[in-house]
């Protein structure tokens, strides 16, 4: 069996395992998914989903995020850590998108990684989620999961997300990593994967 075929079967039997393939992160428009997703950097979604509400309230437009003090957005992100560099980032992001971009978050990669404390992994989200292209976003549990898989061999996050894309159907890659996320979080947990549970166990070179 190739890797491509080991791919194809891995999609099918994540979705129909997990039929919806959503992002775990609560927004509304593309602006707030950036800002959640640099929240979510070594913080849990869960904590994120608490904290953004509240957030989204105090700044309900791209201008007042722009025109916002860093010292005040710290106080609403506190609890997610590392609290100083995001709100330095979110606030520098929203200038950014509307003195560069016309206001518009931008569509590629490429663009969104000229924002401050944009990388890879959150660019991707946004091309997927947002502009629904193909995309494939490299967090820590599809690194984990595609490396026992045997579809990868490496825990670069970039190195994965390409070889990913020469091994998973385009249409199918953005809902892929969002179901890894959720197997990830239920059956493959870190060092305690329940391989007797696991829908892709028959596919997987760790399992065997």
């Amino acid at each position: 069996m190739t890797k491509k075929q080991r791919a194809a079967l891995c999609v099918a039997a994540l979705k129909e395992e997990y039929p919806d393939a959503l992002c775990s992160l609560k927004y509304t428009d593309p602006l707030q998914l950036l800002i959640a997703t640099r929240l979510s950097a070594q913080c849990t979604d869960a904590r994120v989903n608490q904290v953004t509400p509240a957030l989204f309230t105090a700044y309900p437009t791209l201008d007042a995020f722009c025109e916002a003090k860093v010292e005040d957005v710290e106080e609403y992100i506190h609890s997610c850590g590392f609290f100083r560099a995001k709100a330095r980032d979110i606030v520098g992001m929203a200038q950014k998108v509307r003195d560069e971009f016309g206001g518009v978050v931008p569509d590629t990669v490429e663009a969104l990684t000229t924002l401050p404390g944009v990388g890879r992994k959150t660019a991707n989200l946004i091309v997927g989620d947002i502009y629904h292209k193909p995309a494939v976003v490299a967090d820590t549990h599809l690194i984990r999961i595609t490396n026992l898989l045997g579809l990868v061999d490496t825990k670069d996050p970039k190195k994965v997300e390409f070889r990913l894309r020469d091994l998973l159907d385009p249409a199918e890659s953005n809902d892929f990593c969002h179901r890894c996320v959720l197997h990830g979080r239920a059956v493959c947990v870190a060092r305690r994967p329940q391989c007797d549970s696991c829908c892709m166990k028959p596919y997987c070179k760790s399992a065997k």
